[in-house]
């Protein structure tokens, strides 16, 4: 649709002869409005607004709105911001694709035309999430493990092929390429838009996007305005429809000097992970600017950028400048589109100036120079330690996660480490049934710590004692690192000096290498680097997640009974950018994230209670010590081989065809046709049952009568604890579901495998082995009270389908930071599909909160200094809300009234704020859910 252009800002842009046709930001000028001083970002959803001006959706006020915005306001004015594409990778893609396709026959069902149904923005999908570490340290890792995952996803991946040939606009690359946000900033992102249109004009505009995974904002890294949605916002935004938003306040981040030597670009990120989620930035736009800018290399921007979920902002974006068009130049952009970039950028006032000061809502600063080397754990990402200090603060976490009877008087832990790690947050421990037995328990090793020293012999006749701390899992892996030449190279440089002292990885230690593209393969290979990381164990496993989404395989299986039969807190360390509870291995503790080097040096210590700065790694060939120091690679080292040994053709070609894939993917069998063949008989793609009996117009919301608590949580739980992710257990409701289905446990694959299964994602939803219902107390993972049957424990699901029966609708109840983590749609829609009508919490996180809406879950919030423990609540009382009803009159009520009444006849009674924050918001709820608005829509249209 064309722009109505209220403000006479389409116009053209030559670059070397060849003309396109622009909307100038300086159009909008006047009355106060400053554009010229405007952030970045907002200057990019200005243009966005500009270009989308339909009169209806987005209006000259809306315009006028950014343009004018007041830094210092809370955020109160909707917009609809419209992406130009969107960005998924396979574990919530799939989802996507199979709602598109029930979406074609609900269509159908409706009177409409199927063929509406159909992708109106560019969507690319990157097959990454699949891949698992099951076969590590060997050469054949790689193809083994592709292998196994095609056998595991066959049907997944024939019906991704069905959805390429049936959807216009629907690109897949295939398995084994790369990581989707790796494959983003070195591929498919435009960075500067030019779309021919049917008349002949080509028009230019900022490269912006949405993706199905919260690390989206990887791209803020090369510029470009774009960041995670849950599935159910994607799928809308490929159907064409805006993201409603409110116009956020932007954070400034001025960043001075340089790292200094030793240090990472990881350490960087980790620093600003701790700075901004101290600070605050949920739900804001973070800006970096100044001096610092422009010495920071394009990869160390993009690092930061993935990070933008663990500070917790909507994105963390880096404006245009020459690093910006250096990095297309290296990584094969043509020369018309770098020109394209930097032309538009300079003429659009999006060229960085390093001197300027843009109006900011809030700023921050950091002297790059006092970035020191840093470890993030053990199960936060922002809980930032420094290495110097590593070991006594993991000596501080490990009481948290030991029995109490292995703790001493004199454990010789720092009382203000207890104090950062509180017992009240530690997963209750429950001990294995395996038949090995501790050498012995509760003594304090070296004075300094719980120990528990248990003798393993390896298959191989290897003997070793493992003991609370070791490393279990060293793994090189996620896309926050992978993509980073600086630290991959410093990781097999410190490799290569390791291997030539004599050094080798601890033999319990499982190593992996999974970088997020081939192109990192390539220059490991022309600097000679390969054999000795393949030498210490860190083989190429695959080119996907593997261990930063829990797919790390299990342990080494000696390794793994120790473990279990001594109830173990052990470690991993990993290069990624997720280290909550539950979501590494189901076996390992203590998760911390680190730099790719650092990754290898722990695998050389092979525990956590090692101070790297002061004891050895091991002994060279002559028997003496090495330290860290002795094999640490220097900054100069790290940029000569990167200089050699990284070219653009190396881009080029491994891009060439990246749409076409293996032999593998061309030969699988592709259905065909306008819908989808369901196969009643799969365990991985079924037909969900959101459309079903849904009427062509929507009925009146109403209030909750009657509701009981599923639930009872804490603080801080995240969508990881919410959403199934991980290995499927035996005895699990989804393990029960699949083998009465035929499937056999080695056959399980994993959670996000099988989100195209709604029936298998049901029994998962809220079954992290880490959590803790307190309505269920002295229990973990996915189990609560039935009070439709005298309040007995049993699973979340089995209650969820008797509370069904009785017709009795669920509530959840929650603390701070509900729904922290991933962009993870099954969050939402595990939680809708359960029968839970509201979530009341204390606080939430954007995308979590917008997905609940998006499946017609009431988001209500405690009234400010309130919760359920203030009030008296636990869990056990039954609940009423009252006001809801207002939505049928096209307001949003502000608060309603929640009723929870006990059994003794008292009642709670309470204010709860309404956590519906646009118009666009309360028409999804008052539609039922986001995909049901956005049929009727196109139905209706």
């Amino acid at each position: 649709m064309a722009s109505k252009d209220s403000f006479g800002a389409k116009s053209s842009l030559d670059v070397d002869g060849k003309s396109y046709e622009i909307f100038r930001l300086d159009a909008v000028e006047g009355d106060g409005l400053d554009v010229d001083t405007l952030p970045f970002s907002l200057k990019v959803l200005l243009e966005n607004l500009l270009r989308t001006e339909d009169g209806e959706n987005i209006t000259a006020d809306d315009i006028k709105a950014v343009a004018g915005w007041d830094a210092d306001a809370d955020p109160s004015q909707e917009i609809q911001f419209t992406p130009a594409r969107v960005i998924m990778q396979d574990f919530t893609g799939v989802p996507c694709v199979v709602d598109l396709a029930t979406m074609r026959e609900a269509m159908t069902e409706l009177g409409g035309d199927a063929s509406r149904i159909n992708p109106l923005a560019p969507a690319e999908m990157v097959i990454d999430h699949s891949v698992i570490a099951d076969v590590f340290g060997t050469p054949e890792a790689f193809e083994r493990n592709v292998e196994i995952e095609y056998e595991r996803n066959r049907e997944r991946y024939q019906f991704l092929r069905w959805g390429q040939g049936a959807f216009d606009d629907f690109k897949v690359v295939p398995p084994g390429t790369g990581i989707v946000h790796q494959v983003n900033i070195e591929h498919l992102a435009r960075v500067v838009f030019a779309r021919e249109d049917a008349d002949g004009t080509t028009l230019a505009y900022p490269d912006t996007c949405v993706g199905t995974d919260s690390h989206t904002t990887m791209v803020n890294g090369i510029g470009v305005v774009g960041w995670g949605v849950g599935g159910i916002e994607a799928e809308a935004a490929m159907l064409g429809q805006p993201v409603s938003m409110l116009i956020p306040r932007v954070v400034g981040f001025k960043l001075n000097g340089d790292l200094p030597e030793g240090t990472t670009a990881t350490d960087l990120v980790l620093t600003i992970t701790e700075m901004l989620r101290e600070h605050g930035v949920v739900g804001k736009f973070v800006e970096f600017y100044g001096p610092g800018v422009s010495a920071l290399p394009l990869a160390n921007r993009a690092t930061i950028g993935n990070m933008s979920p663990e500070f917790g902002s909507t994105i963390a974006v880096f404006p245009l400048d020459e690093e910006t068009t250096k990095y297309l130049e290296l990584t094969g952009r043509t020369p018309e589109e770098v020109a394209l970039v930097e032309a538009y950028a300079k003429e659009q006032g999006l060229w960085h100036d390093p001197s300027a000061e843009p109006r900011f809502s809030e700023r921050l600063e950091l002297d790059v120079s006092t970035v020191v080397p840093s470890l993030a754990g053990p199960k936060r990402p922002q809980d930032r330690v420094a290495l110097s200090d590593a070991k006594m603060s993991f000596r501080g976490a490990l009481t948290d996660y030991v029995e109490h009877d292995e703790e001493t008087s004199d454990s010789g832990v720092d009382e203000s480490l207890e104090e950062t790690f509180p017992a009240s947050d530690a997963p209750s421990s429950s001990s294995g049934n395996g038949s090995g037995k501790p050498r012995h328990s509760a003594a304090p090793k070296d004075g300094g710590r719980p120990s528990k020293s248990v003798p393993v012999r390896l298959e191989d006749g290897t003997e070793f004692d493992l003991d609370h701390g070791a490393v279990t899992i060293a793994a090189i892996t996620s896309c926050t690192n992978t993509s980073n030449p600086s630290v991959m190279i410093g990781a097999a440089l410190l490799a290569k000096n390791a291997v030539e002292k004599g050094l080798d990885r601890k033999p319990w230690v499982k190593t992996s290498l999974a970088p997020g593209s081939k192109v990192v393969s390539d220059y490991y290979e022309k600097a000679g680097l390969t054999p000795y990381l393949d030498k210490l164990g860190f083989n190429l496993v695959g080119y996907g997640c593997t261990t930063c989404i829990g797919n790390s395989g299990p342990l080494i299986p000696e390794v793994s009974q120790a473990v279990q039969d001594a109830d173990l807190a052990v470690v991993s360390v990993l290069s990624g950018n997720r280290n909550f509870e539950g979501r590494i291995n189901p076996d390992v503790k203590m998760n911390y994230l680190a730099s790719p080097p650092l990754v290898v040096a722990y695998a050389l210590a092979g525990s956590m209670d090692v101070d790297l700065f002061a004891e050895p790694l091991g002994q060279d060939h002559d028997g003496n010590d090495v330290f860290m120091k002795d094999i640490w690679p220097s900054a100069t080292e790290v940029e000569e081989v990167i200089a050699s040994a990284i070219t653009s053709d190396m881009f080029t070609s491994d891009y060439a065809d990246v749409f076409a894939g293996d032999e593998r993917w061309q030969s699988l069998p592709t259905p065909e046709g306008d819908t989808f063949a369901w196969d009643e008989d799969s365990t991985y793609v079924r037909r969900p049952p959101y459309f079903d009996g849904m009427p062509a117009e929507p009925e009146p919301v109403t209030d909750i009568e009657g509701a009981r608590v599923l639930l009872k949580l804490g603080d801080s739980v995240t969508t990881d604890h919410i959403s199934p992710a991980g290995a499927i257990k035996k005895d699990s409701p989804a393990g029960t579901y699949l083998a009465d289905h035929g499937v056999g446990q080695r056959d399980f694959n994993s959670y996000g495998s099988r989100r195209g299964n709604h029936e298998v994602m049901i029994r998962g939803t809220f079954a992290n082995i880490r959590l803790r219902n307190q309505l269920a107390p002295g229990t973990e993972g996915g189990f609560t009270r039935d009070f439709a049957k005298g309040g007995d424990v049993t699973s979340v699901y089995e209650a969820s389908e008797s509370y069904a029966e009785a017709g009795t609708p669920l509530v959840v109840l929650s603390g701070k930071e509900y729904g922290s983590g991933s962009s993870r749609d099954w969050a939402a829609k595990g939680t809708a599909l359960l029968g839970v009508k509201a979530v009341v919490a204390e606080s939430y996180e954007r995308i979590h909160r917008s997905n609940l809406i998006g499946m017609g879950v009431l988001p209500l919030q405690y009234p400010e200094g309130q919760s359920a423990d203030s009030l008296g609540l636990t869990g056990e009382e039954t609940f009423s809300v009252t006001g809801v009803t207002e939505l049928n009159e096209g307001r949003t009520p502000k608060t309603v009234k929640v009723t929870a009444a006990k059994d003794g006849g008292e009642t709670v009674e309470f204010d709860a704020v309404v956590r519906i924050d646009t118009p666009g918001e309360a028409n999804y709820y008052r539609n039922g859910g986001i995909m049901q608005f956005v049929l009727r829509n196109l139905r209706n249209s």
